[in-house]
């Protein structure tokens, strides 16, 4: 009897360690709060779990280019909004929105974006993570 409390107790505790670390994970306190835009080419776009990625390279006005990572949402809610893992190919010309890293990485929460084609797509909303 003792040792059955003794492995419910380790489990609560266990379970209480980790909830904590996995809802920090949904927040938004790693990016800053004023949108910026970039414009840049496509060169991957990774459309998994948890959240998709797209790399893509920004070429300033002097002609320096730079790397970029721009984290999505999950493909669920992406799929939702007709984006597919085939939506970007390597080349692709396009305009995101979004939040910069904190750190000031060259990583942006992308909010909404202009697709190659013209049209806008909203990303991220409230109930997306």
């Amino acid at each position: 009897m003792i040792r059955r409390l003794s492995m419910i107790l380790y489990g609560t505790v266990a379970a209480l360690l980790i909830a904590g670390p996995i809802s920090a994970h949904h927040g938004g306190a790693a990016f800053e709060s004023t949108p910026i835009t970039l414009k840049g080419t496509v060169e991957e776009f990774d459309f998994i779990n948890p959240h998709c990625q797209l790399f893509f390279t920004v070429t300033d006005d002097s002609g320096k280019v730079a790397k970029w990572d721009g984290e999505f949402t999950n493909p669920g809610a992406l799929h939702r909004r007709g984006l597919t893992k085939d939506t970007f190919k390597a080349g692709d010309q396009i305009t995101l929105t979004g939040d910069r890293a904190r750190n000031g990485a060259n990583v942006i929460r992308v909010l909404k974006m202009q697709m190659p084609d013209g049209r806008e797509i909203t990303v991220l909303g409230p109930d997306d993570n």
